[in-house]
């Protein structure tokens, strides 16, 4: 970007973190402990991902209708990831700068579209196997994208990342199975539901309580292994991005361990989550171990 359009970059950065902030919730807490300039690329790449989420959920579009928005924001993704902005919208602009800055994977801004196009279609989870590679394509290419605006110091980050982005979104399909099924999504597999005696249906209305607890116990274990698997991200990556980290793997650690004490609260009346006041303490304590150089990575409780 030229000097004269700096103050046009400065106010479309600034968009991107009112976005974050808004609408990011349990990201914000995280991202905002990253410093510039890693901070404000983030901003920009969240504020992407809101829009590609926007473009298949809430809307009443016909789904051909929506496949074109996609394909033309998948055109325009392309024309600012090679640095030049589509027009004067914020977005763009941000994410445009951002890949001025950063070597980011195109490949992971691709993927992330394919599960928005998964989730237009209504795909069906059949397997574990089917559900793991929607978490590669919607939260492990986040994960990639993250670490390649944090830094890393070994090849094995990104393995790691992947591995963390499914323990994340694993985490996200328990804590939303709700509103997902009553938006016309189930992401469990239809073979763990099966081998429990339990349709989608019956675990949305708790028919059959052992088993319903039975099968999302068994679900958090298996999330759990994604969770350990990873834990040595922490150390891979530049410090810069480890309270960021820290705070996102606590909180949704947290989370995960909610639903293994109460697992019925998946689908109660309440969303299961932690307060404002817990996350934002998980985000001061990452931040003081951050300053104290410290090394130890986040860990996710056991029930």
């Amino acid at each position: 970007m030229s000097d004269s359009n700096r103050g046009t970059v400065g106010e479309a950065l600034a968009h991107c973190r009112e976005v974050t902030r808004r609408r990011a919730r349990n990201f914000y807490y995280g991202l905002k402990l990253t410093p510039e300039p890693q901070r404000s690329a983030l901003y920009s790449i969240y504020a992407w991902m809101r829009r590609a989420d926007d473009l298949v959920d809430g809307v009443t579009e016909e789904a051909d209708g929506r496949r074109r928005e996609i394909a033309e924001f998948r055109i325009a993704t392309d024309e600012a990831l090679s640095g030049r902005s589509n027009g004067n919208e914020h977005l763009w602009i941000a994410l445009a700068n951002t890949a001025t800055r950063f070597d980011m994977p195109r490949e992971s801004f691709q993927l992330m579209l394919e599960g928005q196009l998964a989730d237009l279609a209504g795909a069906d989870y059949a397997t574990f196997s089917d559900v793991h590679d929607y978490c590669y394509r919607v939260a492990s290419s986040v994960g990639l994208i993250c670490i390649s605006v944090w830094g890393y110091n070994d090849p094995a980050a990104c393995e790691m990342a992947v591995d963390r982005g499914i323990a994340f979104q694993l985490t996200n399909i328990l804590r939303d199975y709700k509103e997902d099924y009553d938006d016309g999504r189930v992401y469990l597999p239809a073979e763990d539901l099966s081998r429990h005696g339990l349709t989608a249906e019956r675990l949305r209305r708790w028919q059959d309580p052992a088993a319903c607890a039975a099968l999302i116990r068994e679900q958090v274990k298996r999330t759990r292994l994604y969770y350990e698997r990873s834990a040595p991200l922490e150390g891979m990556i530049s410090i810069c991005g480890r309270p960021t980290l820290r705070t996102m793997t606590s909180i949704y650690g947290g989370l995960l361990s909610k639903i293994a004490r109460s697992p019925r609260h998946i689908v109660g009346d309440r969303r299961v989550r932690l307060s404002s006041l817990r996350k934002g303490m998980i985000a001061l304590r990452a931040r003081w171990a951050a300053g104290r150089g410290a090394e130890a990575p986040s860990t996710v409780s056991e029930a």
